[in-house]
């Protein structure tokens, strides 16, 4: 199932495989994730891990040499995507490309994170970029019930981020995602050189 969602070529699998012998540990794989899915700072990243390392709910994709396990939150972002390696006069360089992986989607097993990215991408972000700003999630706490939010561009600064945040964006938030309970703002508003109100 997961290999419509990701192509490790040939050459990366030869590349990866050296690389894992290397560790000097039985059954060693990598993992696939990305961090930050959907949101303009999305980050692919593959980490080294073993079968017992991986989560149970990962995905398995059994390659020549090796497995990889790919995170299940991550999936819908990894459509497309392609692992590549080519040699160049340096040595050689593994590539990862995942056009979908900064598109903001909302699966039906979405977790908080990737809801409240999808929510402040499509919804939030889009009204606040008539002044310059935007918003995102810095991280989630208490059990994923508050979730720290951060203000940029015209938004930093702004004599009217309080309210936009109250009124607005937690209003929406909340709505949207029952989990949550509170949003927080850790923006430093004393920086004003960019601010939409002053």
């Amino acid at each position: 199932m997961t290999e419509q969602y990701l192509t490790i070529t040939d050459s990366a699998q030869e590349y990866l495989r050296e690389l894992l012998e290397k560790q000097d540990t039985p059954n060693m794989g990598v993992r696939v994730f990305v961090e930050k899915p959907g949101t303009p700072s999305a980050e692919c990243c593959m980490a080294y891990t073993s079968a017992d390392d991986a989560e149970p709910t990962d995905k398995v994709m059994q390659l020549k040499s090796f497995p990889a396990y790919i995170e299940e939150a991550s999936v819908p972002f990894l459509v497309d995507a392609v692992i590549d390696y080519s040699k160049d006069r340096m040595g050689g360089q593994l590539t990862f490309k995942a056009p979908k992986s900064k598109v903001a989607f909302l699966g039906d097993n979405a977790t908080v994170e990737v809801r409240i990215n999808y929510y402040l991408q499509s919804e939030i972000n889009p009204q606040l970029a008539s002044h310059g700003g935007n918003i995102q999630l810095v991280q989630l706490l208490e059990d994923d019930t508050l979730a720290v939010l951060e203000f940029g561009g015209g938004c930093q600064g702004c004599g009217m981020a309080d309210v936009t945040l109250k009124e607005g964006v937690q209003k929406t938030l909340l709505e949207r995602v029952p989990e949550l309970k509170r949003v927080t703002d850790i923006t430093d508003h004393t920086i004003t050189e960019n601010a939409f109100y002053k």
